[in-house]
């Protein structure tokens, strides 16, 4: 933290016209959070009441990633080999700089055997997405992905924002439909109009791009919801603040269960790898965990503010 601290002043500092240029002010509101139809981990669906929030229109881009690297120097998680001594035992060629990347399997039998997709590639981050010989020339306008909850929120602080609660990703991604199927609504493409960039055919062997992409797309490349929110669903999971638990708690801490060795935090939205046959997480009230020092090749984030709209 003491690399970023002058720019992280210096965000703080800016006024709030300046900061919130590309956010959207959620009015506060209490809404149905979960969901008693899907997996447990949803349930129960019940009445949330959230405060009044700033959020980015859209997730961060790799264009204003960049920005932040280029005013601090800063490197990510994927960019810095792992320390050994917080591996004892590892093999040297395993303690590389790299991050999870999906690589298309010619043939799968179980679906829960995410290792048949799933390759750590050396070299793989941010400025390299599907490995070291790939880039971001044309992908400006993309959310930025490898990126770990340290990461994320090193960039929010540099930009003077933070990172959302669930409740109020959730709140926001709703777009003011409380208790609908998907963030436009209780059809997953109306009219047969793809609504978001998930995976369309049968996972993990065939995509069929009905939705025009086979990775991530441009942040703008959807409708937005009903708060003028690009991407909430699809495209890439984001992370929040709060501590993962598999049931609902009351408290707003929700420690992560004691018996994890890497804590987790809540990643909400789901991803362009998220289809009909697995992982049907392309709705507000989806969840899933991820450990916080974890990046992938599917996972972003966006920013909130906690100050007044007036």
């Amino acid at each position: 933290m003491t690399l970023l601290q002058p720019d992280i002043q210096r965000g703080n500092q800016e006024s709030k016209a300046d900061r919130t240029v590309d956010m959207v002010w959620i009015p506060d509101g209490t809404f149905q959070m979960g969901s008693d139809h899907h997996y447990p981990e949803e349930a129960p669906a019940r009445p949330v009441r959230v405060d009044g929030f700033w959020i980015d229109r859209m997730p961060v881009t790799n264009r204003h990633f960049a920005r932040f690297v280029i005013a601090t120097g800063y490197k990510t998680t994927a960019e810095i080999p792992p320390d050994p001594e917080h591996y004892p035992g590892a093999l040297p060629h395993m303690l590389c700089a790299g991050s999870l990347v999906f690589e298309r399997p010619h043939s799968t039998y179980d679906l829960r055997d995410w290792s048949r997709w799933w390759m750590f590639l050396n070299g793989a981050n941010w400025r390299h997405p599907y490995g070291p010989r790939s880039n971001i020339n044309s992908l400006n306008d993309h959310p930025v992905v490898h990126v770990s909850y340290a990461d994320a929120l090193a960039y929010a602080q540099w930009a003077g924002k933070d990172l959302p609660t669930e409740a109020e990703w959730e709140y926001a991604a709703r777009g003011g439909l409380d208790g609908a199927e998907f963030a436009w609504g209780d059809e997953l493409t109306p009219g047969g109009v793809h609504m978001a960039n998930i995976w369309q055919g049968e996972f993990p062997l065939r995509n069929l791009r009905q939705d025009g992409y086979e990775r991530t797309s441009p942040v703008t490349a959807f409708p937005p919801n009903g708060y003028g929110l690009y991407d909430m669903i699809g495209n890439v999971w984001e992370w929040t603040a709060d501590w993962y638990s598999a049931t609902w708690a009351a408290d707003a801490a929700k420690l992560d269960e004691p018996n994890v060795k890497i804590p987790r935090k809540v990643i909400k939205g789901g991803s362009h790898l998220c289809a009909p046959n697995y992982c049907r997480r392309y709705r507000p009230a989806a969840r899933c965990a991820e450990e916080i020092n974890s990046s992938t090749c599917h996972l972003g984030f966006r920013c909130v503010m906690r100050i007044p709209a007036a």
